[in-house]
């Protein structure tokens, strides 16, 4: 392939008169017009020249942190020294691949880390043998994005348990991170490491201040009080369906209540203990002011416990079969005096008696909310009404509530500000009565889509709403 210069502007008018040619060098113009051979020589290869390449990595760097998070991927494709200096702009890091800390990647590839989650890489992937072999034993292979589950279809569970990798390998890659990620400040690992694993991430990463750990124990719990700068954590026992521990009982939580005394924020998940774990946590972490309890094992008692926690101020159940088997005399339970926000999410509330005690003694709440809980009906939401503070009420998908449920403790609540009702399909338009209407025209903040037919709007009309700074927003 040949390639031809262009030609420049005085070539381009005179080509076809080369008699002209002398009069223009006699004016001077060959001198002032650029042609392509004024221009930078191109690159070998015929590719173009980099413009940022008089730029020093820091310009570079503030340049590149004003594009969108979104583009910042594309961007790191341009080149190689574009990919170095977008790796310095990542802080979230979710690791897929465990032989990628032994490989000393990270620092080089993301020297600014902040966030780092090594649970999915320290999943056992089986090579394409052992998957052969487990389903020559009668298992079957269930692949989930990178994570791969041998399930033996013997078994009650319809699900088998994941395997992980070895405690050395853990160990070894543990003691890697805290070499070469020092700047961590939230972690998220697998607890099968060993004392010395997790001791090695306290001393190497003095800055981390929340930590994830999964198929938790009480004896993973030993080194925790090694975390000096610990605000955040998360124990994660067992996970249905996915993986089994030996889980977390009074005994870790007494340890985890001496050794974490600055806790601002504690969830618990596929926990089991009792009231002397719980209890320990609010006598010794008094600066808690959030507590997460997820599809917990505990035993009969445990919400009495509660009431320790003196500065708690928000309270959420996630995925509970059950509150509290027996929550004990109701005059002995005590109270939450700074709970100022109570969240159920996927439980399942058909014991009235424990509903009952949580509502007494979270009875100074003022956010309430119910997402997709089941067997809230008239009579289980009526128990709300011993939360006289209510100013915010939410309920998405409780489809047992009726109307009149709905109305006879909403009406009690003279506080009430805010209020969102959403997929609640017993909750009828046509059924709002004129005090409930009212009630509707003064809050301050309102969402209504209880079903997809509603047409509140309408039968709204001469309320006054819309006027006097209130507003009515559809959804």
């Amino acid at each position: 392939m040949h390639h031809h210069r262009l030609r420049s502007w005085p070539d381009l008018w005179f080509a076809a008169d080369n008699r002209l040619k002398h009069v223009l060098l006699k004016m001077g113009l060959g001198d002032q017009t650029l042609t392509l051979k004024d221009l930078p020589p191109r690159p070998v290869g015929g590719g173009v020249a980099d413009p940022t390449a008089t730029l020093s990595d820091e310009i570079l760097l503030r340049i590149l942190a004003a594009v969108p998070e979104s583009l910042r991927l594309p961007a790191s494709l341009v080149c190689k020294r574009w990919l170095r200096v977008v790796g310095r702009l990542r802080r979230s890091l979710t690791l897929l691949d465990w032989s990628l800390i032994g490989r000393r990647r990270l620092p080089l590839r993301f020297p600014d880390l902040t966030d780092l989650d090594l649970v999915p890489a320290s999943f056992a992937s089986p090579s394409s043998s052992a998957a052969a072999a487990a389903l020559c034993k009668g298992c079957v292979l269930i692949t989930v994005g990178p994570v791969s589950v041998a399930v033996d279809i013997g078994v009650d569970l319809p699900v088998g348990e994941c395997r992980f990798l070895e405690p050395a390998a853990i160990d070894r890659g543990l003691m890697t991170v805290a070499r070469d990620c020092p700047g961590l400040r939230k972690l998220s690992l697998v607890a099968v490491a060993s004392e010395a694993g997790l001791m090695s991430v306290a001393g190497g990463c003095n800055t981390l201040q929340e930590l994830e750990l999964h198929r938790c124990s009480d004896l993973s719990l030993r080194p925790i009080s090694a975390f000096n700068n610990l605000q955040i954590l998360r124990l994660v026992g067992s996970v249905e369906g996915l993986y089994r521990g030996p889980g977390v009982t009074d005994i870790g939580l007494t340890i985890l209540a001496h050794g974490c005394k600055r806790l601002v924020k504690l969830e618990l998940g596929g926990c089991e203990g009792s009231y002397d774990g719980i209890s320990a946590i609010g006598r010794c972490c008094m600066m808690l002011e959030e507590l997460t309890i997820s599809d917990h094992r505990m035993d009969a008692g445990w919400m009495a416990a509660l009431s320790f926690c003196v500065n708690l101020k928000k309270l959420r159940l996630q995925s509970c079969r059950r509150i509290d088997i027996d929550p004990g005399p109701l005059e002995h339970l005590g109270t939450c005096p700074t709970i100022e926000t109570l969240q159920m999410q996927r439980c399942q509330l058909r014991d009235k008696r424990s509903l009952q005690a949580l509502f007494m003694v979270c009875e100074a709440v003022r956010n309430l909310r119910f997402e997709n809980c089941w067997g809230l009906d008239n009579d289980m939401f009526g128990l709300a009404s011993f939360c006289r503070r209510v100013k915010f009420l939410s309920l998405e998908g409780c489809s047992l509530l009726t109307t009149e449920g709905f109305e006879s403790v909403a009406l009690s609540w003279v506080d009430l500000q805010r209020l969102a009702v959403v997929s609640c399909n017993n909750i009828k338009d046509d059924e709002v009565s004129p005090s409930l209407s009212s009630l509707f025209s003064v809050l301050k903040e309102f969402k209504w889509r209880p079903d997809t037919k509603s047409v509140l709007a309408m039968s709204l009309v001469g309320t006054g709403m819309g006027r006097g700074g209130r507003f009515f927003k559809r959804i």
